[in-house]
Formats: C-alpha cells, structure tokens, sequence
C-alpha cells in the first residue's frame, strides 16, 4: 500500500508521539509499504486552524495518490475542514493515529471547549482510528460516539538494549548516596515539572536527586519558570537540566538512575515509562491518563493523584531506607517490561488493522 503520514515539523523530533511515528514508518517500509510523511507546518493553535482554510492543503494531501492517509490526531486542527473534501476528491481511507486528546490537556476553560469542538469535528472526519492506549480509546469514546474500527497498537521499550543484568540491578539499588530520580520528557505544563519540583522541596535533600532528560524548547516560557523555580526553592544542587540526549547518552543515565519520576504528568501512554522499566527502574507516574496501564502500585511503582504533591515524600524516604524493597520494584519494572509487546509486534498489529480496512474498503467498492 501507498500509506501517508501527516505530522506536525519534523519526523526527527525527540519526543514519545514523534519516536512512534518514526518507528512505525520505518518498520512499515520493512514490510513492504510505502510510506510518505507529510510535514505541516507548526505553531501556535490559532495559526494550525488557519492552515485549515487553505485550499492548497486539500490539493498536496490529493496529490499524493495515497492509499490510507494515517494523520497524527494532533494535526487535527490543520485537517478537521479538510478530510470531508478529501475523501470526495480521492476516496482515500482517513486513518487518525491517536496519542492522546488535545482536550485533555490543561489549560483555560474557554480554550479546551474549543479544541473539543474541532478535535470532535475531526474525530468524526475520519474512518478509523489507531489507538496507543486502552485509556485513549476511552477518551475518543467519551468525545464522539462511533462504531468506526479502531485497533490499540501499545507502544514498546525495546529501542534499547537494557545492559543491566539481575546482579546489577542489585548493586545499583543498594548504592549508597541519595535516591537517582529521573524525569524524561519535554519541558511543557502536561509533563508536571513545577508541582514534581514544589514538592521534591519539602524533601530532605539526603534523600534525592533529580536530572531532567528532555528539549527545553517546545515551551520556553514554561522551561523558564522552572529554572526560575528550582532557583527559588534552593534546589540548584540537587536538580540537572540535561536537555535533550543522543541515545547512548540517555541509556547512560537509564542505567544509573534509581527511580522514574514523573508523578504529576499527564501521559496518553508514557513511552519513556516503559523504556525506564527495561533498565530496572519503578515508576512514580499519575493516576490521571495512562500510566495505570503500565504502572502496578506498590509492585513496579507507584501512582499519586495529580493534586497529591505531599504522597510522593513518604514514598521516596521510604525507599531511600529500604533499599531491599526498592530492588524488588527494580526487578518488577524488569518483569512489567519483558511482559508487553516489541515494536514489531506494535507495527504488525498497525499493518494487519490498515489491511483489513482497505480490503473492506475494496470489497464494499466492488459491490457499488
């Protein structure tokens, strides 16, 4: 099949939804697809509704001779005016690739009730959906009421090869020092790194240290705050801006870290939680969103609400002291992640759902 893919800027960009955008396509390619990844331009939310009105985009996306178009929901709103034009220009199959809602995300009243409006429009512009999570499923539910097909295609943790065996799990758990803590993800108001910091302030500093892997570019504002943030709150010696990292860089700091935390982000599926888990690491995650899916509290992690900014203290002295338990959780986070699907698995299960859309398609195409 002649398969596009429409995305925000650029495939290369370090992010979860991007990384399995870029695995999928690739692993796409290996099974005989082709595959074209339509870049659009990026920016504000206004200025991503006005790319909607323009009658250019309706001919590029035509122009291409695809067979199923997969769009990244995030696109939705360059493409919620667009699809119902497309699909009477060409007939193609509209396919949208789900991380997670836009709605979902926090932000002032007036400005989630209108991302809902158009993310429902674009929601019903489409004929199926390929979803990352049994929670995002949920949520796309709860936006329109459909009977479209859809299939949860989980993302995976095997990009890296985990270089810990049981023995060093051990020796790192039991290392003397404070806790590893650490946070991998862009620096953007859904990840909570402000409430993650407020609360790592009440914390003895024996206790913890905390490295932030991830761009600092998306919301420079935001990323700002939080330097300003960690300066008013004395945490500059226990707190490190990585920035982005090159992958050896980043299985480095997977294999001595201590412990995943991000217990205040909000997460369509959390691809980094479960990379962590392939290097041994429990999770801190929030019960909001789907960490759930990945994290077992109190057996490979723990899950605090996202207003509990005093629950995470208890947990992490506790496991600063007792270093036998935190080693159990370790080799649980091991177990969680040897337990899910690779991304071969992933892909084929994406490759299976888009064939058999298009021979529906076909097939209902004939007996017209």
């Amino acid at each position: 099949m002649r398969i596009g893919l429409v995305i925000y800027g650029s495939p290369d960009t370090l992010t979860g939804g991007y990384l399995y955008d870029r695995i999928v396509t690739k692993r796409l390619q290996r099974l005989g697809h082709e595959v074209e990844v339509i870049s659009l331009p990026s920016g504000s939310y206004p200025r991503r509704l006005a790319l909607a009105f323009s009658p250019g985009l309706c001919r590029r996306l035509s122009a291409g001779r695809f067979d199923v178009l997969l769009q990244d929901e995030l696109c939705h709103p360059s493409l919620f005016l667009v699809n119902n034009r497309l699909r009477k220009r060409t007939g193609l199959l509209l396919v949208a690739l789900v991380h997670h809602l836009f709605c979902d995300e926090p932000r002032h009243r007036l400005q989630t009730m209108l991302a809902a409006m158009v993310e429902r429009r674009f929601l019903a512009s489409v004929d199926g959906f390929i979803h990352n999570s049994a929670t995002t499923r949920r949520k796309v539910a709860s936006l329109i009421d459909h009977n479209k097909p859809e299939v949860i295609a989980y993302p995976a943790g095997d990009r890296f090869r985990a270089p810990l065996s049981v023995r060093g799990i051990g020796k790192r758990t039991h290392r003397p020092g404070p806790l590893e803590l650490l946070f991998l993800g862009i620096v953007i108001p859904r990840k909570g790194l402000l409430p993650l910091l407020s609360a790592l302030a009440g914390i003895d500093r024996d206790v913890w240290r905390l490295s932030i892997a991830g761009s600092l570019d998306f919301d420079p504002a935001h990323a700002a705050e939080a330097r300003q943030l960690v300066r008013q709150l004395g945490l500059s010696d226990s707190v490190r801006f990585l920035g982005p990292l090159e992958d050896d860089e980043l299985v480095k700091i997977l294999s001595n870290s201590h412990i995943f935390c991000m217990p205040y982000a909000y997460e369509g599926f959390g691809i980094a939680i479960l990379e962590a888990m392939a290097f041994g690491l429990p999770a801190i995650g929030c019960r909001n969103g789907a960490a759930g899916e990945t994290i077992s509290h109190g057996t490979n992690g723990y899950l605090l609400a996202p207003d509990d900014c005093a629950g995470l203290k208890p947990l992490l002295v506790r496991l600063h002291r007792d270093r036998e338990k935190l080693r159990r959780l370790a080799l649980a986070a091991c177990a969680t992640f040897a337990g899910r699907p690779n991304w071969q698995d992933s892909t084929a299960a994406i490759d299976n759902f888009l064939r058999q859309m298009k021979g529906d398609a076909d097939a209902q195409g004939e007996l017209q």
